[in-house]
């Protein structure tokens, strides 16, 4: 009998959330919808329905690093998506990592499922790990999916040195990413899209579908699907059309199994 292809590996960081809408359960459902295989390193474990999260615990960044280490060094993974980091230390030891193996495309999902902000030590700690993630991963990321309303506030804030809270995404590429895929970018008066912005000022862009009300993360199933079209040599570019079409599609027929949020239907398949 014929050996059977090993289809490709991609790595997932993020968090595991029980109810399946996002994080590693979520990403493993894209990569099997599209012909790819997930391997994971939980970054944390979360309490929690599909109405709201009643706590979080981040894993110490040493287990999150020889996790991601023993996948590394026993399989040959394609491609490298990183989702909701919870500490500075989580994003160093996710960085370094990238950094023993950077001939790997590597997706920087930015606004998952962050610690629940109720006070200002907590704001410093949020502060904090988007200051590390914009330092050691971004200069790394091949490709970083955002939403324009993050980016928006990242400006107001002060995280993003541009004149213009429209140009936000130019501070991502200024600070090293290859390409910048903001989802719901402005063009006008009540329409926008997604823009993908890479290097020598080369951009593309297609329609943004918004997502039904009450749906939970939106942007984890595109960056997913995004590094999975990257683990079958797809480029950038043609990548992030094949994933955009897919996460439009999964929410397009998301579901409510609950009381809470609708779930996108990642098991779709264009």
């Amino acid at each position: 009998m014929a050996a059977i292809p090993t289809p490709p590996l991609v790595l997932l960081f993020g968090p595991v959330d029980p109810t399946g809408a996002d994080g590693l359960p979520a990403d493993a459902i894209t990569c099997a919808a599209l012909g790819a295989h997930g391997l994971a390193s939980p970054t944390a474990l979360t309490v929690q329905d599909s109405a709201s999260i009643e706590d979080v615990v981040p894993l110490p960044p040493e287990q999150i690093d020889d996790q991601a280490r023993c996948l590394l060094e026993d399989m040959a993974v394609q491609a490298i998506k990183v989702g909701t980091l919870y500490t500075p230390e989580a994003v160093s030891a996710v960085a370094q990592v990238a950094a023993d193996y950077s001939h790997l495309p590597l997706v920087l999902h930015l606004g998952g499922q962050g610690l629940p902000v109720g006070d200002a030590a907590e704001q410093e700690d949020a502060e904090d790990v988007l200051g590390a993630t914009f330092e050691l991963l971004l200069p790394q990321a091949d490709v970083v999916v955002v939403d324009h309303l993050l980016l928006q506030r990242w400006h107001a804030e002060g995280f993003l040195e541009t004149n213009e809270a429209s140009d936000a995404y130019l501070a991502l590429l200024s600070a090293g990413a290859d390409w910048v895929l903001t989802l719901g970018h402005a063009l006008q008066a009540g329409h926008r899209n997604s823009l993908l912005s890479g290097p020598d000022q080369q951009t593309a862009s297609w329609p943004w579908q918004a997502p039904p009300e009450r749906t939970g993360d939106t942007g984890g199933a595109l960056a997913a699907a995004l590094a999975v079209w990257l683990a079958h040599g797809l480029t950038v570019p043609q990548a992030a059309e094949r994933a955009i079409a897919y996460a439009d599609a999964a929410l397009g027929s998301a579901f409510r199994p609950g009381m809470g949020r609708h779930i996108a239907n990642r098991m779709i398949r264009l």
